[in-house]
């Protein structure tokens, strides 16, 4: 099956809509998100509602359950932690108990889904360092496990040397970020993964970053918030 592989939407509704758009023209056979589908940006309803809609599954990002959960706030940044605070008074009663009950981790055929790590997912260590990562491989079983977290795009495999996704290996890939990108590129971005040939994609798509800024800058957000969309981190 052809899949597609989405994460850390945070609340961009913009950059949510274009990226749905480009995965219907793909025609997938399902939609799996990686978590924080809400804050930072400032639409986090549509976002929820759409997540729910178009998403086969979706696990837990530590946004969410900040938001949902109001546990490890005081975790996030002074903006992240402002931002949290204007999306729950946006979400409904129904919105936040969606957030709040998603798990922290699935296991699809051959794939793992986690926000952030195999080893215990809800401590939302970042996957960025060689003992990190190379740790991580004992704590799932499955032949790719896809993570977010970092909004950096990354293929990490159990043996040095590889940079694709292929049969024969194993591998934590990181889909980068819908709503956010960290990595210089303000495109939007996510993952198709076909799990019958083990081949991976990482797809990039532009997106209207000033709508999207306009609807942070009309919620009186911190400004660090929609620069960054400006600045691709």
């Amino acid at each position: 099956m052809k899949l597609a592989i989405i994460s850390d939407i945070h609340s961009n509704l913009t950059a949510l809509e274009r990226a749905l758009k480009e995965i219907e023209r793909r025609n997938v056979d399902g939609i799996y998100c990686l978590g924080d589908i809400v804050g930072y940006g400032a639409q986090p309803g549509p976002c929820v509602d759409l997540v729910r809609e178009h998403c086969t599954a979706t696990v837990m990002g530590n946004h969410d359950e900040a938001i949902a959960l109001n546990r490890g706030v005081e975790a996030l940044p002074r903006s992240g932690q402002t931002a949290a605070a204007h999306n729950r008074e946006k979400l409904t009663d129904e919105q936040i108990d969606f957030l709040a009950n998603l798990p922290l981790k699935l296991e699809v055929g051959n794939m793992t889904l986690v926000h952030a790590t195999p080893q215990e997912p809800g401590a939302w260590v970042h996957v960025d360092g060689f003992h990190i990562v190379r740790n991580q491989f004992n704590h799932f079983t499955t032949d790719v496990c896809f993570v977010g977290h970092t909004h950096i795009p990354a293929i990490m495999a159990d043996k040095l040397g590889t940079f694709k996704v292929k049969p024969g290996n194993r591998y934590i890939v990181n889909v980068g970020s819908i709503g956010q990108p960290r990595d210089h590129n303000t495109q939007l971005a996510f993952g198709i993964f076909d799990d019958e040939t083990m081949s991976y994609e990482l797809v990039r798509v532009p997106y209207d970053v000033e709508r999207a800024v306009a609807s942070i800058q009309e919620a009186g957000l911190p400004k660090d918030l929609w620069q960054r969309l400006y600045r691709g981190r």
